[in-house]
C-alpha cells in the first residue's frame, strides 16, 4: 500500500487574536485563579467533588467537551484513512505511549521519590494514563497534523481500556516485587476507564464528525471551514481555560499547603515531559514523518490523561491522599510545560525540518 505523504503544516495569513497571542498569560491566570479559589473558598472544592456521575466530575467533563469539540470539528475525516495506513506513525506511537512512557515514569518516580511512596504511586498512575484530551489543543497550536492526532488519540483510547489495569498491576505490584522494592496495588474497573474514554473522546469525536458531515453536505466545505469553524474555534481555548480553573480549584488548598511536596513531585514530571516530547520529535524526524506528524507523535507521547489519573487516584486511595495530590500536580506542571513546547515546536520546524508553519493553526 502506498501511504499518502503527510500534509504540510497549515499556514494562516491572519494575525493572531488577542486570545492566541497572550495564551501563556491566560493559562497562567487561570491556574492562579483556580489555586486561589481552592485555597480561600474550600467549599468550592467540596462542591466540585460532589458533582460527579460515575466517578466523572460533571463541571470538568463539560469543560473538556467544550475544549475538544472545536478541534475535532476541524478534522478532515476523509483524510483519516491515509493516516491509518502509516504503519511507522502508528507503531511509533504505540511504542512511545505504552512501552516507553510508563517505564520512563516508573524509573523517574523511584529515582526522585524513593522516600515518598504515596507521591511515587501517584506519578506512576499519571504515567499510565495516556493523553486523549488536551493533546488536541497543543497539537493544533503547534500546527501538527490534526488527522494524525485524531487517529493517535483514538488508538490511545482503545489501548487505555485494554492496558491500563494490566499495566497498573504490573508497575505497582509485579515489577517492584521483582526488583525488591515496595509494592502498592491498584484496583480500577475496566468499565470506569471505558466510560472515561467514551465521555472525553467519544462524545466530541462523534459531534465533530456529524457537524462536518452536515455542514459540508448542506453548505459545502468552503462555508464550513471559512465561516463555521472560525466561530466555534475560539471555544476550544475557552473550554481549556475553564477546565484549568476547575482543576486547580479542586485541590488548590492541598497544593498551596504543601509547596515543598509539590516541588518534589514537579521535578520528575518536568524531566518526563521533556524526555517524551523530545523522543517523539526525534523519532518522527528519524523515520521521515515530517514536521506535522512528528509534532502529533511528540505531543501524544508527552501528554497524559490527568482526568483519568486523578479519578483513579481518588477512587483508589481517597481525595486527601498523596496519590491524588500527585495526580493534580500533573496538570499543574503539564499545562505550562506543554505550552512552552508548542513554541519550541515552532522553532524546531524551522531548525530541524526546514519548514515554516504559522504560529497557530487557522481557527
Amino acid at each position: 500500500m502506498t501511504v499518502a505523504a503527510a500534509p504540510t503544516p497549515r499556514t494562516s495569513p491572519k494575525r493572531l487574536s488577542t486570545l492566541d497571542k497572550w495564551l501563556p498569560l491566560w493559562i497562567g491566570l487561570a491556574m492562579i485563579t483556580g489555586l486561589l479559589l481552592g485555597r480561600f473558598i474550600p467549599a468550592l472544592s467540596d462542591l466540585l467533588g460532589r458533582l460527579e456521575i460515575a466517578g466523572i466530575s460533571v463541571p470538568i467533563g463539560l469543560g473538556l467537551l467544550v475544549m475538544m469539540y472545536p478541534v475535532l470539528a476541524k478534522v478532515r475525516y476523509d483524510r483519516v484513512a491515509a493516516v491509518t495506513g502509516d504503519k511507522k506513525l502508528l507503531g511509533s506511537s504505540l511504542v512511545l505511549n505504552w512501552l516507553a512512557g510508563p517505564a520512563v515514569m516508573f524509573a523517574l518516580a523511584w529515582l526522585f521519590l524513593p522516600d515518598l511512596p504515596e507521591y511515587r504511586t501517584g506519578l506512576i498512575i499519571v504515567g499510565l494514563a495516556r493523553c486523549i484530551a488536551m493533546v488536541v489543543i497543543w497539537n493544533d497550536l503547534a500546527c501538527g497534523d490534526r488527522e494524525a492526532t485524531a487517529v493517535l488519540v483514538a488508538l490511545n483510547s482503545v489501548f487505555q481500556v485494554v492496558m491500563f489495569s494490566f499495566l497498573g498491576w504490573f508497575y505497582l505490584t509485579v515489577l517492584p516485587g521483582w526488583l525488591g522494592l515496595d509494592a502498592q496495588g491498584l484496583d480500577i474497573s475496566v468499565w470506569q476507564i471505558a466510560l472515561n474514554v467514551l465521555v472525553f473522546l467519544g462524545v466530541p469525536l462523534v459531534a465533530g464528525l456529524i457537524s462536518r458531515w452536515i455542514g459540508e453536505k448542506r453548505r459545502g466545505r468552503s462555508w464550513y471551514e471559512e465561516k463555521f469553524l472560525p466561530v466555534v474555534g475560539p471555544w476550544a481555548l475557552y473550554g481549556l481555560l475553564f477546565t484549568i480553573v476547575l482543576l486547580f480549584a479542586l485541590q488548590g488548598e492541598a497544593i498551596t499547603s504543601n509547596p515543598l511536596d509539590v516541588a518534589r513531585v514537579a521535578l520528575p514530571l518536568l524531566v518526563y515531559f521533556a524526555i517524551m516530547w523530545l523522543a517523539g520529535m526525534l523519532l518522527g524526524k528519524g523515520i521521515g514523518l515530517g514536521y506535522a506528524r512528528s509534532t502529533s507523535l511528540a505531543f501524544t507521547a508527552a501528554g497524559n490523561n490527568f482526568e483519568l489519573a486523578i479519578a483513579v487516584a481518588i477512587g483508589t486511595f481517597g481525595a486527601a491522599s498523596g496519590q491524588a495530590l500527585a495526580g493534580v500536580v500533573g496538570p499543574l506542571i503539564e499545562v505550562p510545560v506543554l505550552v512552552g513546547l508548542v513554541y519550541v515546536s515552532l522553532w524546531v520546524a524551522k531548525a530541524w525540518f526546514r519548514t515554516a508553519p504559522s504560529e497557530v493553526s487557522a481557527r
